[in-house]
């Protein structure tokens, strides 16, 4: 799995040092389940995915969808084990430990590009 940097397009200020990109079936179908919870600074950055669930997990995660434009279109604090959320607009959802939106301050409408790391 590809792991890269989160930076709000517009500033180039990071967000997140560390996301991991789940772009293949098996990488999006698995995502976090069997995983240890992500740390404050760590998020899973699911492409081709507009809504998630976290049937089988045992800890919440805070969500930003975001849209083709590399927008985020909607934001989910906290979401239990055993619910479903999802956007419409979105192509893309990136999964972070709870208080991970708050801690960042993104908001619906920033501009987020993510960005691979060179090993």
């Amino acid at each position: 799995m590809l792991v890269g940097t989160l930076c709000h397009a517009t500033s180039g200020s990071l967000v997140l040092p560390r996301v991991w990109l789940a772009r293949s079936a098996w990488e999006r179908m698995r995502g976090l389940l069997g995983r240890p919870p992500l740390a404050a600074d760590e998020g899973m950055l699911i492409t081709r995915c507009g809504s998630v669930h976290t049937f089988g997990m045992r800890y919440a995660l805070d969500l930003a969808f975001i849209d083709r434009d590399d927008r985020i279109c909607k934001l989910v604090s906290a979401l239990r084990p055993g619910r479903m959320a999802g956007s419409r607009s979105a192509v893309s959802t990136l999964e972070l430990a709870p208080g991970t939106l708050a801690a960042t301050g993104l908001r619906a409408g920033d501009h987020v590009t993510w960005k691979e790391i060179r090993q």
